[in-house]
C-alpha cells in the first residue's frame, strides 16, 4: 500500500491494523532491549505499511506492529521511549557525500559560501591570517568554501595578485565550495614547483595570463596539484576532522553514508574511530582513481583501489557500525555551472557576442572537458567489474552522462551476467534520449536534491551559459524517475550547507523556502518558485532515496533502508511528520533521536534522557559546528532582482 498523504483517521487506522510483522512476544522469546511505541512507524518497506510501535533487541528489530501487540515484547528490563504521536522512520542514508571534506571545513578558514567581491574575500582572508598569528611564516593559510561564482559575477575572477597582496608571507590556497577550483598566490605556486612551463594534468587546468604563466586558479586535478604541495595532515588532525564529520552527521539523522571520493586517510580515520568505539554511522567509501594513470593504466589503478579496498571491513555487516569499500569512484567531467563551465556537454556552452545591456548569447566552442576517452572509460570499467568492484561516476553534463551509460552498455554487453552497480552522480543536465537507458542498464542516478532550486549556481549566468532548452531540464529527477530511473539521494556535503530537510524539501517542490536560511529562496525573491518545469518528486520518492535506494547502491539493502523484523535497527525520530507538513514547512524538521544497531548516538528533547554525559557533549560539539559548514549560499549581483552584496555575511537579506 502506497502512503495515502491525505487519508482519513480510518485509513490510517486499518493501515496499522494491518501490520502485523514481527512475534507477538510469547513466553518463551526474550523481552526486547528498547521499544518505542505510540508513533507513527513509516517502515518503508515494500507495501509502505504504517505501525504504532517497534522492538529492538542485539541491535535488530524483532517487531513491528500495534501498541498493543508490543506489549508482549517489553519485560523487566525492556527502555521503553514513548514516541507521543511522532513519526519514526528508517536511518538517513546519504549516497554522496564528503565526509572528512566537511569534518576538515568545520575546522579551518571558512568563507561560509558567502558572495564576496575580491576586496571582501581579501579581507576575510586577512581576518583569518591575522586570527592565527600564532602559525609560523611557512604554514600555510587554506580557507574553503569560497562561492567563486558569486565573486566572478560581482567582479570578476581574482587573481594570485589580490593573495600576494595581503599582509602575509604564506602560502594561501582557497577552495572553492564546489571542490572544483583552487585560488592560491605566488608563495604557494612557488612551493608546488608551477610555473609557466608547467603543463596542465589530465582532467585540470591553470588559468593563464597572456604570457602562459598560471594566474592564480587552478581547476579540478590542477587544484590537486596545488594542494599536494601543503604538508600533510597529522593523524590527529584527521581524527578531528572524521569526529566533527560524524557529530554533524548523527545530529542530521544520517546513520549510513558513503564518501565519495576517498582515499588511505579516510580508511585509516574511520577504522580508528570504530576501534575506539567512536563510529556513529556506517561508514562506506568510494576509492578515488587518479585520472591520468587510470587512462593510461586502468588495471593497474584498479588494482591499488582494490587493494585499499581489502583493508576495510571484509565480514558480513553487524549491528555495530563499520568500515566498507567495494567501490571506485571516477571524475568524468567538470561542472556545469558558471564561470567554469568544465562540465562535458553534447552542444556548446553558448557565449555572449553583445553586450551586458543587450546580450546575444549564441554557441561558442567550448563543450566542457570529459577527463577520460570513451575507450579509457570502457577499459576502466571492465576492470572494476572484473575486481568485483562497483563503480560511482561523477557527470554532470549531458555529453559526459552519455559517455557513462555508454560505457555500462559495453561492459553489460562484455559481462551479461556480472553482480556490478554503477550509479552516475549529479546527471544535472541529461539528453532527453538517455532518460531511459538508466532503467534498462540498471543505473542508479545520485542526485542532490537541492541542487534543484533557484539559486546563484543555477540562474543568472549558469542559466545563459546553459540556454534556454539545456536549462528547461536541468535537474531532471522527475524525469529520471518517470522513465524508470532508481532515483537516489547524496547531499554531496561539503559543496551545499548540510541540510537534509532542505534537500527533501527541494526535491518535493523544486523549489527553496525563504523561511530557511541555507535556501536562496530566502536571500531574494529572484529565488523564490521552481527552477524549471520538470516533474518533482513525491514525498514518498524522496524518502525511498534517502533510505531503500541508497542502501540497495551501498549493497546493504537487506541489512538497512526499511524498518523489518531481522534488519539493523537503524532509526530516527523526527519532530513533525514529514508525510502530513504542508510542502512549504517540510525543510523545517529536525531529527529528534537517531539510533544506529540499537544504540542512541543523538537525541534532543524530549529524548535527551536516553544520552549518556559523554554523548551530550558530542552533540552540543554537533550543534556548535554545523552552522560554520551551513551559513548560506551567495547572490552574484547579475541576477536580476538581486541585492547587491555588503559585508559578505552570506544572507544579505
Amino acid at each position: 500500500m502506497r502512503f495515502q498523504f491525505k487519508a482519513g483517521l480510518g485509513l490510517l487506522a486499518a493501515a496499522v491494523a494491518a501490520v502485523v510483522v514481527g512475534g507477538c512476544g510469547g513466553s518463551d522469546e526474550p523481552a526486547a532491549e528498547v521499544v518505542l511505541r505510540g508513533g507513527k512507524v513509516v517502515t518503508m518497506d515494500g507495501q509502505r505499511r504504517i505501525a504504532q510501535a517497534l522492538a529492538v533487541r542485539d541491535g535488530r528489530i524483532t517487531f513491528v506492529g500495534t501498541d498493543a501487540q508490543a506489549t508482549g515484547h517489553i519485560g523487566a528490563r525492556t527502555q521503553v521511549i514513548e514516541l507521543g504521536g511522532r513519526m519514526l522512520m528508517p536511518g538517513f542514508v546519504d549516497a554522496h557525500l564528503h565526509a572528512l571534506a566537511g569534518g576538515r571545513a568545520l575546522l579551518v578558514c571558512d568563507l561560509a559560501y558567502a558572495p564576496l567581491t575580491r576586496a571582501q574575500l581579501a579581507g576575510k582572508l586577512q581576518a583569518c591570517l591575522d586570527a592565527s598569528t600564532d602559525a609560523g611564516p611557512d604554514a600555510w593559510l587554506e580557507a574553503v568554501n569560497w562561492d567563486r561564482q558569486s565573486t566572478a559575477a560581482l567582479d570578476a575572477d581574482p587573481t594570485r595578485a589580490l593573495l600576494d597582496g595581503l599582509s602575509t608571507t604564506r602560502p594561501i590556497a582557497v577552495t572553492s565550495s564546489d571542490f572544483h577550483s583552487v585560488l592560491a598566490n605566488s608563495r604557494a605556486f612557488a612551493l608546488a614547483g608551477i610555473d609557466k612551463d608547467t603543463p596542465d594534468p589530465a582532467g585540470g587546468k591553470f588559468l593563464r595570463d597572456a604570457s602562459g604563466t598560471p594566474s592564480g586558479i587552478c581547476e579540478d586535478a590542477a587544484g590537486f596539484q596545488l594542494k599536494a604541495a601543503i604538508p600533510p595532515d597529522s593523524e590527529a588532525d584527521q581524527l578531528e576532522q572524521g569526529r566533527a564529520a560524524l557529530a554533524a552527521l548523527r545530529e542530521q539523522g544520517i546513520t549510513s553514508f558513503m564518501d565519495a571520493a576517498a582515499g588511505e586517510p579516510h580508511l585509516r580515520v574511520f577504522k580508528a574511530l570504530r576501534d575506539s568505539g567512536e563510529l556513529t554511522a556506517r561508514v562506506n567509501l568510494a576509492i578515488n582513481v587518479d585520472a591520468e594513470n587510470a587512462n593510461t593504466n586502468p588495471a593497474d589503478e584498479i588494482a591499488h583501489a582494490r587493494a585499499l579496498a581489502a583493508q576495510a571491513d571484509s565480514a558480513a555487516p553487524t549491528p555495530a557500525p563499520g568500515v566498507r569499500a567495494r567501490t571506485v569512484k571516477v571524475f568524468l567531467d567538470g561542472v556545469v555551472n558558471a564561470p567554469a563551465d568544465t562540465g562535458a556537454l553534447l552542444t556548446p556552452y553558448l557565449q555572449n557576442i553583445g553586450t551586458e545591456a543587450a546580450p546575444q548569447w549564441v554557441p561558442g566552442t567550448n563543450r566542457g572537458q570529459l577527463y577520460y576517452s570513451p575507450a579509457s572509460l570502457k577499459a576502466l570499467m571492465l576492470a572494476s567489474a572484473d575486481a568485483g568492484l562497483d563503480m560511482h561516476l561523477h557527470a554532470t553534463g549531458d555529453r559526459g552522462v552519455r559517455t557513462a551509460l555508454d560505457a555500462v552498455a559495453a561492459l553489460r554487453q562484455a559481462r551479461p551476467n556480472a553482480d556490478f552497480r554503477a550509479a552516475i552522480a549529479h546527471n544535472e543536465t541529461v539528453a532527453v534520449a538517455d532518460y531511459p537507458r538508466f532503467a534498462a542498464l540498471d543505473v542508479m542516478a545520485a542526485m542532490s536534491f537541492q541542487w534543484a532550486q533557484r539559486a546563484p549556481y543555477s540562474i543568472g549566468d549558469t542559466e545563459s551559459h546553459l540556454g534556454a532548452e539545456r536549462f528547461a531540464r536541468m535537474e531532471p529527477s522527475g524525469s529520471l524517475q518517470r522513465a524508470g530511473a532508481r532515483i537516489v539521494h547524496g547531499s554531496d556535503w561539503p559543496i551545499d550547507p548540510f541540510d537534509t530537510f532542505l534537500a527533501l524539501k527541494v526535491g518535493v517542490t523544486r523549489s527553496g523556502d525563504p523561511a530557511n536560511p541555507h535556501s536562496a529562496a530566502s536571500l531574494a525573491p529572484i529565488f523564490e518558485g521552481p527552477i524549471n518545469d520538470d516533474p518533482a518528486l513525491s514525498r514518498d520518492a524522496v524518502l525511498e532515496a534517502i533510505t531503500r535506494n541508497a542502501a540497495h547502491q551501498l549493497r546493504l539493502e537487506r541489512e538497512i533502508g526499511s524498518l523489518e523484523p531481522g534488519k539493523f535497527a537503524d532509526l530516527i525520530v523526527l519532530e513533525r511528520d514529514f508525510l502530513a507538513v504542508p510542502d512549504e514547512e517540510l525543510g523545517r524538521n529536525r531529527v529528534l533521536l537517531t539510533m544506529v544497531g540499537g544504540k542512541v548516538v543523538a537525541a534532543l528533547a524530549p529524548f535527551d534522557g536516553t544520552l549518556s554525559a559523554a554523548q551530550k557533549a558530542g552533540n552540543a560539539r554537533a550543534r556548535l559546528l554545523s552552522p560554520r559548514g551551513s551559513a548560506g549560499h551567495a547572490i552574484p549581483s547579475t541576477v536580476p532582482g538581486a541585492p547587491h552584496a555588503h559585508g559578505g555575511d552570506g544572507h544579505n537579506h
